[in-house]
């Protein structure tokens, strides 16, 4: 009875305990050699930098330097026999624009590792390990640095943003991996990089924008296998005359002209079609798995109905994380604010796919949770966590004064666009009474 209940006490673990099972301290020994610091003991080591900048995308805050108090008190909290951090917010934003963005995604890298080893068999799904990958722009402020080096992506005038293509794992949602750049960045580019990323026996599925000779190419050639949703601009090739009215699946072959003039193989592929009562349009699919019994069409169709898991994680990083638009203001900081969040939705969808995640060789519909209570769950933890040590009430009020410093600029240095341009109140225009008027003034003050 004693093993059982020592047994049972190690099962139960704490919020901490399951971030600590991602972020081992391999990961941040293989971190702190990726940094290359000069300096023996810097203010913000590695860990707590990290730390302290995935609980800020966890934690709630008007600012950053409030989120920036609560994080930094759930990492004392949780660490109190370490050397503590700096304690101001701009000394922990200038330790993280000097810390190599190679840190960070060294971090990373390892945390995949881990995650391959956690989940296992739970990432294979009737013999494959299902992604799914698009890209959305993040949306940054506007400021100067940002608008010379970002650039615009959208329409005219529109403020700077970034371009974020993410791999997801399409039963659990679980994000995988991502990579990052300008909001005029190609994801197609984005997917070549991220190739390497993916483990054996994986099927890429993506929509229409995914399309193209090369890209498939290197997608065999990574030795994983792809399900793209093709359209009318895409060329295909049969043996015999088909008419695509009865057309369900069949082998075809995609050889574009300029491939043909190269004198270069065409790809012999998989043309399947979807029909289903419930959509109004037929879903034409491609794909290298030439087998049926690999790949059925019922297979192919669950499997692109759940690429909805990559609008899902985009949902849950802009809305749920409230990222719909970065708070960094300078290009360095925005590219660490970018690799810190998604590293903690990875973070905060893996601790979920951990315990509700069963290994199944199905491919129906999982049971996936719910990032919002999730995250809920997280925040509940860092609230109980650090208790905040503050001085009276009253005092706090003395101090509670507004800003006296002499201002040396203007309040409005810059004129925005799309907004229309700011004209102060004039002087007023002084006119003399006439005589018809001073006669009425002087006979209604009379009869008053």
């Amino acid at each position: 009875m004693a093993r059982r209940r020592s047994k049972r006490r190690r099962q139960v673990k704490s919020f901490v305990q399951c971030v600590r099972q991602f972020l081992t301290s391999e990961v941040f020994k293989q971190a702190h050699q990726a940094r290359h610091s000069k300096r023996r003991s810097p203010r913000w080591q590695v860990q707590p930098l990290v730390f302290v900048l995935l609980t800020m995308t966890w934690t709630l805050g008007d600012s950053t330097p409030e989120r920036f108090e609560t994080a930094r008190a759930f990492y004392v909290a949780c660490h109190a026999s370490r050397k503590r951090p700096g304690k101001t917010a701009s000394g922990f934003q200038a330790a993280l624009s000097k810390l190599p963005v190679q840190v960070l995604r060294s971090v990373a890298t390892a945390v995949r590792r881990q995650l391959l080893a956690q989940l296992g068999d739970r990432l294979t799904t009737a013999g494959w390990r299902v992604f799914g990958c698009d890209g959305s722009r993040i949306e940054c402020p506007r400021t100067a640095e940002l608008e010379r080096r970002l650039g615009q992506a959208g329409k005219d005038q529109s403020a700077p943003t970034a371009w974020v293509t993410a791999l997801v794992h399409l039963r659990s949602g679980l994000l995988w991996a991502w990579q990052t750049g300008k909001g005029t960045a190609s994801e197609q580019a984005h997917l070549l990089k991220l190739l390497s990323s993916l483990p054996p026996r994986s099927l890429v599925v993506t929509d229409a924008a995914y399309q193209g000779y090369e890209l498939a190419q290197e997608i065999l050639a990574a030795g994983a296998s792809f399900l793209v949703r093709v359209s009318s601009k895409m060329w295909l090739y049969t043996e015999n005359d088909q008419a695509l009215t009865d057309f369900r699946e069949g082998e075809v072959y995609y050889w574009p002209q300029q491939r043909q003039q190269r004198r270069e193989p065409p790809l012999r592929l998989r043309l399947i079609c979807v029909r289903s009562p419930k959509c109004k349009h037929e879903v034409w699919l491609l794909t290298d798995v030439l087998d049926s019994k690999r790949l059925s069409v019922a297979m192919a169709g669950q499997f692109y109905r759940w690429r909805w898991e990559n609008e899902g994680l985009f949902r849950t990083y802009k809305r749920t994380v409230n990222k719909v638009k970065l708070v960094s203001r300078t290009v360095r900081l925005v590219h660490r604010e970018l690799e810190g969040s998604l590293l903690a939705v990875q973070l905060m969808l893996a601790q979920a796919a951990l315990k509700l995640h069963p290994s199944s060789s199905m491919w129906d519909e999982p049971v996936v949770a719910s990032p919002r209570q999730v995250l809920l769950e997280i925040r509940r933890e860092i609230r109980a966590a650090a208790p905040t040590r503050r001085p009276a009430f009253t005092q706090r009020l003395a101090q509670a004064q507004r800003e006296r410093r002499q201002r040396t600029s203007d309040k409005a240095i810059r004129d925005w666009p799309r907004r229309k341009p700011h004209k102060p109140p004039g002087p007023p225009q002084l006119h003399t009474l006439t005589d018809e008027q001073k006669a009425l003034r002087d006979q209604l003050l009379k009869a008053a």
